[in-house]
């Protein structure tokens, strides 16, 4: 778009819809994640994994929310 010249507040509204997108996106995977590998894992006795993937979700909200 910024190629074609085309307007720039047209161009910003475009971001938002793809970022929206990658949220709603970003969101179904989480939630996925947590019912499937999580909930596994949190089931187990293994204490490190347990740890492990708390971690993990940890640090991917952060990124997340940055």
């Amino acid at each position: 778009m910024v190629e074609a010249n085309e307007y720039c507040i047209d161009i910003m509204q475009q971001n938002s819809a793809v970022i929206g997108l990658l949220k709603s996106a970003h969101q179904m995977l989480m939630e996925n994640h947590l019912n499937t590998c999580f909930k596994t894992a949190m089931g187990t006795k293994n204490e490190k994994r347990k740890q492990e993937m708390t971690q993990e979700i940890l640090k991917v909200t952060k990124l997340f929310n940055k």
